[in-house]
């Protein structure tokens, strides 16, 4: 009998030891490997979110790649050149004298008055300017003129049909108060050409 309490004690103990390993084993497993598993279902599910975006970035790029080349392969025949003249060393006022000379044709032809030109070279708040000062010639022209409704819109029109590039910055029409079909206008032209 002795033996056999023995052997029971024995086996009580193999029992405990094998209880508290099962539990050591299941403590583990809720401890560590549960939140591991979870965090493994969140990493999943976070790079299928994030694969799926960088899709949606991809199609984007490759749609803006598209646009761009498309851009680049546009017809420049419609984009105007810039004025070049022959000459090379021309100071800014020497450059834009043949363009001015242009504009002063197109207004004689129009049957336009110049009441009065205002110059201004290479005006610093141009962009051109700011960007490309020492390849380009700029001639801000402020002029007060003096037409009638049709000869202005043909001067514009003349203007859009101009060879080389201008902007047309400002341009203020008033009718003349003893006459409403006289018009008085400020028109802000800028000039543009290429240094050689």
């Amino acid at each position: 009998m002795a033996v056999e309490t023995e052997k029971l004690k024995k086996f009580k103990n193999a029992l405990l030891i094998l209880g508290l390993l099962v539990f050591v084993v299941i403590y583990l497993m809720v401890t560590v490997i549960v939140p591991k598993l979870q965090s493994i279902g969140t990493i999943s599910t976070e790079y299928g979110t994030q694969s799926s975006s960088y899709s949606d970035k991809e199609r984007t790029l490759d749609s803006l790649k598209q646009a761009a080349m498309k851009a680049n392969d546009m017809n420049m025949s419609d984009v105007k050149e810039m004025y070049k003249p022959i000459e090379a060393g021309l100071d800014a006022e020497s450059i834009v004298a043949s363009q001015f000379n242009d504009i002063l044709k197109l207004l004689r032809s129009n049957s336009i008055k110049t009441k009065s030109v205002q110059y201004n070279y290479n005006p610093a708040d141009d962009l051109f300017v700011k960007g490309a000062g020492d390849k380009l010639s700029v001639c801000k022209l402020d002029m007060q003129l003096v037409a009638n409704y049709k000869n202005l819109e043909n001067f514009l029109r003349d203007l859009h049909k101009h060879k080389h590039f201008l902007n047309i910055s400002k341009i203020e029409i008033l009718p003349y108060e003893k006459n409403k079909t006289i018009l008085i206008i400020n028109l802000q032209l800028k000039l543009y050409a290429q240094k050689v």
